[in-house]
């Protein structure tokens, strides 16, 4: 199956098969879990042909593992992508996204609308590595492009922001990143590739917190950046980790020497090897169980997400609901146009009576778990201003779509009828 041409099935088939075939030895048809760090070498020469990146194998299993393998040919594959590097969570993966890109000094550009831990990560922790980050609102592009700069080596966004369930509009600033001559990276954890085929609409770099919907039942922790392979490294001076001598590996240059696969070759020798956020077997193998039902999963998701949506917009006790699976949403197009087989499960709505009616909704809930989680079976139930987005100022939360009224849902795959009975008598109990 892995030297099959990855357009040659569907998505159903690639997301059982892609990177899994019957292990040799045993006959195993499911993909073992490699519990194990080393791995024998032929002899002295294949040993030296592995560390100077001349063969590729399996040497430490901090750089590779094959459980890990087979979970990154299977992501990759679903995606569209050239190569992948799962490691150790999704904030894990961000780190390993830029890696390659950011010399101290440079700059990137974010969306304000973002998962509140990565605003604290771009904003704050990046500055230890004199790693810069300007916040624009993305729901008009010129302000990305208002905000380059001569040190400006990406431009991130989410396929659909958490909490708030907006939409990018990934066209557009592909378009802005190309005429730079920067890629433009998505993180798709919350759309997965089932919903968002973001390097069909220009993205370069794929991150996922693979903990969310891939593994899609709230055990395995983990995160994947994935390479289109179609991004020219070498087109300017911009990129000298991947397009430069590196002395580590005897002044090889991994632009010329790996072709397309030279950012994902230089995030396993380089990223995970000096970083070590290298993700466990076990969270690989019971990922990719999760991801061989991931359609299945995503189509029951969305259905009840705009049942309960519906549901809510209707609903005395709201004051208003971000969904854009909703007719009434501003976002309906880029949805339709991005995302045609759904909106995704989370999005939020506003309660009335403010902070307090929202923290009491959500200890109110019986069904829903009030989890800081997402892309669970079971629904999920949050107030980020109390949680998520805790760390940010008034302004920023707002401005991510996490104002003191939020209650940010992560809609699961119990019977419809059931969670909108919950929410119902959570909004009553508040409401009284």
């Amino acid at each position: 199956m892995s030297e099959t041409p990855k357009d040659r099935y569907g998505f159903e088939t690639r997301m059982i098969h892609a990177g899994s075939q019957p292990e040799p030895v045993t006959g195993a048809r499911q993909t073992p879990i490699f519990q194990n760090i080393g791995y024998v070498f032929y002899d002295t020469d294949h040993a030296a042909s592995l560390f100077n990146l001349q063969t590729f194998g399996f040497i430490y299993s901090r750089l590779t593992n094959p459980t890990v393998a087979a979970l990154e040919e299977r992501l990759a594959s679903l995606e569209g992508g050239r190569g992948a590097t799962c490691c150790a969570s999704g904030h894990a993966a961000q780190i390993l996204a830029f890696f390659p890109l950011m010399e101290p000094g440079d700059e990137f550009i974010a969306s304000n609308r973002l998962y509140g831990g990565s605003i604290t990560q771009f904003g704050k922790t990046f500055r230890k590595f004199d790693w810069r980050c300007s916040f624009v609102d993305v729901d008009e592009p010129e302000n990305v492009r208002r905000a380059l700069t001569p040190r400006t080596k990406a431009i991130f966004t989410e396929s659909i922001a958490n909490p708030g369930g907006v939409i990018s509009d990934l066209e557009a600033l592909s378009a802005i990143a190309r005429e730079a001559g920067i890629p433009l990276i998505v993180d798709n954890t919350m759309a997965t590739p089932y919903l968002c085929p973001a390097f069909q609409w220009g993205a370069d770099l794929i991150v996922h917190s693979t903990t969310k919907f891939l593994s899609g039942n709230g055990t395995s922790q983990g995160g994947c950046v994935i390479d289109s392979g179609t991004f020219d490294w070498a087109q300017n001076d911009k990129f000298p980790a991947l397009a430069a001598p590196e002395e580590a590996y005897h002044g090889l240059v991994f632009a010329e020497t790996f072709g397309d696969m030279a950012y994902t070759t230089h995030s396993h020798a380089v990223g995970l090897r000096d970083l070590g956020s290298t993700m466990a077997p076990m969270n690989a193998f019971q990922t990719l169980l999760g991801i061989e039902t991931l359609s299945l999963r995503m189509a029951r998701h969305c259905d009840n997400a705009l049942g309960v949506a519906s549901f809510l917009e209707q609903h005395e006790q709201v004051a208003w609901v971000s969904y854009a699976g909703l007719e009434s949403s501003p976002y309906r197009a880029l949805a339709a146009k991005y995302m045609p087989k759904g909106a995704g499960s989370v999005f939020t709505f506003g309660v009335k009576g403010g902070y307090e009616a929202g923290i009491k909704v959500v200890e109110s809930c019986d069904l829903l778990s009030h989890l800081a989680n997402l892309g669970d079976a079971r629904s999920l139930v949050l107030h980020p201003a109390s949680t998520t987005h805790r760390q940010l100022t008034d302004e920023q939360r707002i401005a991510a779509g996490a104002g003191p009224d939020v209650i940010r849902l992560s809609i699961g795959l119990e019977t419809l009828d059931d969670i909108t009975a919950d929410l119902e008598q959570a909004l009553k109990r508040a409401a009284s």
